[in-house]
């Protein structure tokens, strides 16, 4: 039993869109570079034709998977609801659309299927009979903010935090353990672990905001309000600050959303992980050694070897987002960050 590596091709998203590395390219830099052998993707990113691809893409994507012996680990799926456009799809749609998105990852050779946060527990248990037919995981992501233990946090009433129900977590192993089903789950994200602003979303918000002194009073007053509190106080100090509900909640954060123990008693129900990460800078003194400074990876990396997970940990790097408002020349290189954070994963891990 041992954690392994992969990652999301979605941490190549810019890449893609310049036409700087297809697919297959990012599969080779995978293989070759990172020695690492899990491939997640996120549906509609990557499959030509979602969600009716021909048959000559799905045999193109197997064959090219066995041909580097790579594994599909996890396909994010998103439930549109809007997909008629003449209504919003009730739950019976939903679940068809997701039970559709399960067959599909299934010829596609995907072990596990990740739907968005906010799909309904409801639409899962409704497609679980179509999971156990073709032996996929569904795995519910513990997205920031959502902890993975409520207790007594509170839920916040104000922005897209409104619309998550902190006791998520503890609804999928709910639905786990009263239908006896393994084919239920979660995908932990590594941006539950996230401690402190992303220097690079700092700078990004800062070279937006109309009043950047509304940026700072958030970074040095986070810990003297709570979400909804610190939308109040922005609209009284700073009239017209224009700081959307998003920036507000990323600058305010000074702690995790969840304890890195609460991992251990998931570990059971863990489908895959997500390795959110922003930006990876050499840590000082030690020459070729890399880290994100807001995001704690030792510790709960140390409870899932300890206690014996044993699953992929995919690398979802979504820096590039804050940096894509300016000029070509000031973006990331995706294929370096990622490379950096494998440094550091199989350092951790102990490879």
């Amino acid at each position: 039993m041992a954690i392994k590596r992969g990652v999301s091709l979605y941490s190549y998203q810019q890449t893609q869109f310049f036409k700087q590395m297809t697919w297959k390219d990012m599969v080779v830099e995978v293989h070759d570079n990172l020695k690492a052998d899990g491939i997640e993707i996120i549906d509609e990113a990557t499959i030509r034709d979602y969600p009716f691809p021909s048959e000559q893409f799905i045999f193109d994507w197997n064959n090219f998977m066995a041909r580097y012996n790579m594994k599909a680990i996890t396909m994010d799926v998103y439930l549109d609801v809007h997909q008629f456009r003449d209504h919003i799809m009730n739950y019976r749609e939903a679940a068809q659309r997701l039970k559709n998105d399960i067959k599909l990852a299934a010829k596609l050779g995907f072990k596990n299927v990740r739907p968005l946060c906010l799909v309904p527990i409801e639409v899962i248990e409704m497609a679980l009979d179509t999971a156990e037919k073709y032996d996929i995981r569904i795995g519910k992501e513990i997205h920031a903010p959502l902890p993975i233990k409520a207790g007594n946090r509170k839920q916040p009433t104000k922005g897209m935090a409104a619309a998550l129900d902190f006791r998520m977590a503890e609804q999928i192993i709910e639905l786990a353990d009263r239908t006896g089903s393994k084919h239920v789950g979660l995908v932990p994200d590594f941006g539950i672990f996230q401690h402190s602003p992303s220097q690079v979303a700092i700078d990004y918000c800062k070279r937006h905001a109309k009043i950047k002194e509304s940026v700072d009073f958030i970074l040095e007053n986070s810990r003297n309000y709570d979400y909804d509190e610190m939308v109040d106080v922005l609209d009284e100090k700073y009239p017209g600050h224009e700081l959307d509900m998003g920036t507000i909640e990323q600058m305010s954060l000074y702690q995790s959303s969840a304890k890195p123990e609460d991992i251990i008693d998931i570990i059971p129900y863990i489908v895959s992980i997500h390795g959110k990460f922003y930006n990876m800078t050499e840590i000082p003194g030690k020459p070729g050694c890399y880290e994100d400074k807001s995001i704690d990876y030792e510790t709960p990396i140390k409870y899932l070897k300890e206690y014996g997970f044993d699953g992929y940990i995919n690398s979802e790097y979504e820096g590039q987002r804050y940096q894509q408002d300016r000029g070509i020349e000031f973006l990331a290189d995706e294929v370096e960050q990622v490379r950096r954070h494998h440094e550091m994963l199989r350092r951790l891990i102990g490879e």
